[in-house]
């Protein structure tokens, strides 16, 4: 079993997780991943695949959440974020893949869901949110070899239990602060006093240099092996080159704007892990809310005038979830780092990052926290 930050005594800020620690404690989210690995016949290994993370079981579109979304740094792509952004709506599952698949995915994630509609003949439309990062060192990124049947095996295995972690779906050819990274998972639970709701993190960790890496607010990164590196040959391009995307989940109801500004406060989890400072990184955030029950677009209602009862977080209590959000991004990413296991492709290695190795680095960097091993 992959060890996480916890297993090792290491915690982050002043909330608590939910049982499960992941995205899935928000009640109804569900995860599911392909794995896309191999060889081609010219020889080019294959490390890369898709996750898919779904608001509500069954179709979004016909049970849309509201959603907002940030951009600390925009050198990367991503389909759907406009709809968002104009209309406040997510009505589709949010996938993560590689740069070069978004398309394909897209595709593929508007033809299951019409695939889940009833034919009645009527015109449906479907703007599927996909995000990416790039594994271009690990994997044949140019074979295109994400295909259809990928997306629906992800969507199939999407589950509300505990979500895998590291070289997995999207995340299986993707390098984090110069360690093997991938896919990780946080979550908070607030208080009863607080509003008892869950904030859930999931990123897709391709970012970061070494050097700045720190857990728990201590500089590791200047006491890690730099020798290790996969950015040491000199063909390569430079450390950080690279990019994080993260899905923030709520079942606290907040407005469209207010799930903006929720997925914004992931860029401060990404700040205290030692992220966000280069340019050619894409760093894309949504985040969505199951908080409210919204009426699925129905064209049937032509010429109707239709008002949804809706309910809010009061701003002046909203900061609790801005700190879960902080919080659970920070731990996710360093999940996802002790999750990455050493990979091996087109003649670049990845190292894993060692639980005893972080460990070890915590304590010369001053860490006072429990003496434990993996």
């Amino acid at each position: 079993m992959k060890v996480r930050a916890r297993d090792l005594g290491i915690t982050f800020g002043q909330l608590q997780p939910g049982p499960l620690n992941a995205i899935t404690d928000v009640p109804g989210v569900r995860v599911g991943h392909s794995d896309v690995r191999g060889r081609t016949t010219q020889g080019r290994d294959i490390h890369t695949g898709v996750t898919i993370i779904e608001p509500r079981p069954g179709s979004t579109s016909l049970q849309p959440c509201f959603a907002g979304l940030h951009v600390l740094n925009g050198n990367g792509d991503a389909t759907g974020l406009e709809w968002i952004r104009e209309a406040g709506l997510l009505s589709s599952p949010i996938a993560f893949t590689n740069t070069h698949s978004i398309g394909v995915v897209r595709d593929a994630l508007i033809a299951l869901e019409r695939q889940r509609q009833p034919d009645d003949r009527r015109l449906y439309w479907s703007m599927p949110v996909v995000l990416e990062t790039f594994d271009g060192l690990l994997n044949d990124i140019n074979g295109f070899h994400v295909r259809p049947e990928h997306v629906a095996e992800a969507l199939e295995r999407a589950v509300s239990g505990p979500v895998t972690e590291g070289s997995i779906g999207g995340g299986s050819g993707m390098i984090c602060h110069e360690y093997k990274g991938g896919i990780g998972t946080a979550s908070r639970r607030l208080s009863d006093a607080r509003g008892g709701w869950t904030v859930g993190a999931i990123v897709q960790a391709n970012h970061g240099t070494r050097r700045e890496l720190r857990v728990d607010g201590y500089p590791v990164g200047r006491y890690l092996e730099s020798a290790t590196s996969p950015f040491l040959r000199a063909e390569l391009p430079h450390p950080g080159m690279g990019s994080i995307v993260v899905c923030l989940a709520t079942d606290a109801p907040l407005l469209p704007h207010q799930c903006a500004r929720l997925a914004q406060r992931a860029s401060i989890g990404i700040a205290r892990t030692g992220g966000g400072n280069e340019d050619c990184s894409g760093d894309l955030f949504v985040a969505f809310s199951t908080g409210n029950h919204l009426a699925p677009a129905d064209y049937s209602r032509k010429g109707k005038f239709i008002c949804d009862g809706l309910r809010m977080v009061n701003n002046d209590h909203i900061g609790d979830l801005f700190l879960a959000a902080a919080e659970a991004v920070e731990e996710a990413i360093v999940n996802a780092l002790l999750a990455g296991e050493t990979a091996e492709g087109n003649g670049h290695r990845i190292t894993g990052l060692a639980p005893a190795t972080l460990l070890q680095a915590l304590r010369a960097s001053g860490w006072p926290g429990m003496e434990q091993s993996a």
